[in-house]
């Protein structure tokens, strides 16, 4: 009952968070001048590096105007006008001009730096556009996002020619299990107010919880973070490699996706298979935290950071077990909730200056003392927050916690 009796105190805690957290990025990362966010910040809101990284525009645009949307204290013009410029910088800078492609990073005032032979600045670029679509009214936000995410089903699922990427001989066709799960997002963030068009992405759900189940290996002892398309094993540390946090992450789309579709036997294997068990192989008993990378055989990973301790698996990990608690109400969820949020807040956050540290050492302490860079902006940390906050909220207001 231990962790039961702290509900109370996790909501507080995670409601000052978020408070500190939203505010950290409205103080300091606006570019009032040309649009968009800074997102290389110091620990104290400086800027170190005016470049624009663009999965973090979309990100920060996506998260804004679902606060906006959906906690009443942030329905603001403050964040909806923040949210407007970030999502126009996004049509008018970030999208290529002659494709469909989406940049990786830009200047200050728009111009392009990279381009990754991914799909993943146009993920985000859809998910910013359709809950932009949701905050104004406006139908051409949500036109675009329902066209990007054609153009990304077509790159995923039957031609990647257009990405630029040349298919080498040497190389294997791979499922990639960041490829496989982001359409679980994609859809539900797109598609969940609008019964048309969640009949249109049926199919790319089902082709995506295919694809998710072959990264299920070893007799479902672990879910490896590339496979071959055929569902086998890759070889090399490629194949064995694991990733907890993103197997995690993977887990609570999975779960969404289950509960919403009545899929019992899914249910069970996102919470034990994707869930658990990498929680159970991912944390580190000596130290405590997520480690970043593990080895399915046990050798040390390739990795340079694999024993760091990473700010968004334990994001992803707090959601997943609220999220799995509310759904069963037993307690070894709660109780392990409960192990992520006391490290979390012990090591992550910063009290003084609002955000969490994103990287630290295996011991705990921050490798890296800033708040934001070319990987890590608002978006994990007030996601997590925001999602745990309002089960919390909900599971107080139940009353009886546990399920005998």
């Amino acid at each position: 009952m231990g962790s039961a009796s702290r509900m109370k105190e996790f909501l507080s805690k995670m409601e000052m968070e978020l408070d500190k957290t939203v505010n950290f990025w409205l103080k300091y990362s606006h570019d009032d001048k040309h649009g968009g966010f800074f997102t290389c910040l110091s620990k104290d809101g400086k800027i170190y590096d005016e470049t624009k990284y663009c999965w973090l525009q979309g990100r920060q645009v996506w998260m804004y105007c679902k606060l906006y949307n959906t906690v009443p204290k942030y329905h603001t013009e403050q964040v909806l006008k923040a949210a407007v410029k970030g999502g126009e910088f996004l049509m008018k800078h970030v999208k290529s001009p002659t494709s469909d492609k989406c940049f990786f990073s830009v200047t200050r005032d728009g111009q392009p730096i990279k381009v990754q032979r991914t799909i993943f600045s146009e993920c985000f670029y859809l998910l910013a556009m359709s809950e932009l679509g949701r905050a104004t009214g406006d139908q051409k936000y949500k036109d675009e996002a329902v066209k990007m995410l054609d153009k990304v089903e077509h790159w995923a699922r039957w031609d990647n020619t257009e990405l630029g990427r040349p298919e080498l001989s040497g190389s294997p066709p791979t499922n990639a299990l960041a490829v496989a799960m982001i359409f679980f997002n994609l859809v539900d963030e797109v598609c969940w107010d609008d019964v048309e068009l969640q009949r249109k992405y049926a199919p790319l759900l089902e082709w995506s919880v295919e694809q998710t189940l072959q990264h299920l290996q070893r007799e479902g002892s672990v879910v490896l973070e590339y496979v071959r398309t055929d569902g086998t094993e890759l070889p090399g540390s490629q194949g064995r490699l694991i990733n907890p946090g993103h197997a995690i992450e993977t887990g609570w789309f999975l779960l969404q996706h289950a509960v919403k579709s009545n899929n019992k036997s899914l249910r069970e294997s996102a919470i034990t298979d994707f869930i658990l068990k990498p929680f159970k192989h991912g944390w580190d008993d000596v130290y405590g935290g997520l480690f970043s990378f593990l080895d399915a055989d046990g050798i040390s990973p390739t990795q340079l950071e694999w024993n760091m301790k990473l700010w968004w698996p334990h994001n992803e990990a707090l959601i997943a077990f609220l999220m799995t608690f509310k759904e069963t109400r037993d307690m070894q969820y709660l109780d392990a909730f409960e192990k992520i949020f006391d490290y979390s807040m012990n090591h992550f956050s910063d009290s003084s200056n609002g955000e969490w540290y994103g990287y630290l050492d295996r011991e705990g302490r921050p490798s890296m003392d800033f708040k934001g860079g070319p990987f890590k902006g608002c978006f994990h940390v007030p996601r997590c927050l925001m999602m745990c906050i309002q089960m919390l909220k909900e599971l107080i207001a139940e009353g009886n916690l546990i399920k005998m």
